[in-house]
């Protein structure tokens, strides 16, 4: 009787928090919100709403949780969304239980016997382009669109799933011109959010509140328990991973910047690729993958008042992280480059990447490189404009980025 009961008070507590995200979002529908054109004045490409959001692959009591973090501030426009999210949470916990009983021991397991190789950099500064360049080489492998949105079971469903979704993905990213696919490779911070772990991707799906988890930027102040949660869950993927691919990992996740400690104790002997790209390129276009991603994947419709101060602090508390611990790991674990210079000689770039990592033969996998390259020559970036008090105030709280990289 006592856990009907219990059962019962948690149904009216989520429906009055409902109720009461109704009421407020009707209540201030009518006023005034700074920076609500931002949307419309950056051109994003569109997201369909049938296409799958982050909180798709979760298990049902890591989805709830997220909306608990949140109050359950949802917006009436979200909730038939996030009662499709609730839907299919339920079936990624049966199809994640039935995933652990047939392959959980065979994950726990499993050796990492090559450790990883992160690419890391704080957002829009080439981290993607780089990861797509390096996964030329078959020797190597890495995390899918499909394998990071669905962690939980993508060994029992992955080889089916991707193509019954196919229609589901648009045929852009949301923020540029980068195309999508189930089988390109993807972020894997992604993976985290959608098995539950801590990450400041959570910021999204409440964009009008306090960032959630921007601890993990630089690994200070987390709480004990669910620092042990991201252990946990980064090596259960690393592992899942292996255990399906038999390769060395080539891993991609600008949060992981200021992570490198933890990842080089998680995985010894993993190597990092730091990327840097102008700061005055990064700003502006930090804030449009923000937007497009708040408005595509959001449980609330977002206003934007804060995002330029969020997207200052979170690269200064990233390279805090990160100044402090590279003294901390083995100086041939890590290679640092600019996109500036990758973009004008690709090819020369990565084989530097070879030659001081010790990644093997690059001749081995120059021609498919050399062919990716092609594909992309006619690719084009976002181009934006920053007003000179934003130029000031962007040169002086990263003045530090500024002068490490090496940028006028």
């Amino acid at each position: 009787m006592s856990g009907l009961a219990d059962s019962n008070s948690s149904g009216k507590i989520v429906f009055l928090h409902l109720v009461r995200s109704l009421i407020l979002v009707m209540s201030t529908a009518g006023q005034p919100q700074p920076q609500s054109s931002l949307k419309k004045k950056l051109k994003l490409n569109t997201y369909p709403f049938y296409s799958p959001r982050f909180w798709h692959g979760m298990c049902l009591g890591d989805w709830l949780r997220l909306m608990a973090m949140g109050r359950f501030r949802i917006h009436p426009l979200r909730i038939c969304m996030a009662l499709i999210i609730t839907g299919c949470a339920a079936g990624n916990s049966v199809a994640a239980l039935f995933q652990r009983l047939i392959y959980g021991r065979k994950i726990a397991a499993t050796e990492i016997s090559e450790p990883p190789i992160f690419i890391i950099g704080h957002w829009r500064s080439g981290t993607t382009y780089l990861h797509e360049l390096m996964v030329c080489d078959h020797r190597f492998a890495y995390p899918t669109y499909y394998e990071c949105y669905e962690p939980n079971h993508f060994l029992l469903t992955g080889w089916f799933a991707p193509a019954l979704l196919w229609p589901l993905l648009p045929r852009k990213r949301p923020m540029d011109n980068m195309a999508t696919g189930w089988h390109r490779p993807q972020e894997d911070e992604f993976a985290l959010c959608a098995m539950g772990s801590p990450t400041p991707y959570y910021r999204m799906a409440y964009p009008n509140e306090a960032p959630l988890c921007s601890e993990f930027l630089d690994m200070e102040g987390c709480k004990p328990e669910d620092l042990t949660r991201w252990r946990r869950d980064i090596k259960r993927f690393v592992q899942s991973l292996t255990m399906k691919k038999r390769k060395r990992l080539i891993m991609k996740s600008p949060p992981h910047t200021g992570r490198i400690e933890e990842l080089a104790k998680l995985f010894p002997g993993a190597k990092f690729i730091h990327i840097a790209r102008h700061p005055e390129t990064i700003f502006p276009s930090t804030r449009r993958l923000w937007v497009s991603l708040d408005w595509a994947q959001g449980l609330q419709h977002p206003h934007h008042r804060d995002l330029d101060e969020y997207v200052l602090s979170a690269l200064e508390r990233m390279y805090h992280g990160f100044e402090k611990q590279r003294s901390r790991i083995s100086p041939n674990q890590l290679y640092e480059l600019k996109y500036e210079d990758l973009v004008r000689d690709p090819v020369g770039e990565v084989r530097k990447i070879y030659e001081q990592l010790g990644l093997g033969d690059f001749e081995q996998m120059r021609p498919t490189m050399e062919t990716h390259v092609g594909r992309q020559k006619d690719y084009k970036i976002n181009r934006h404009e920053l007003e000179p008090e934003l130029k000031a105030e962007i040169r002086r709280r990263w003045a530090a980025y500024f002068e490490r990289y090496g940028y006028e």
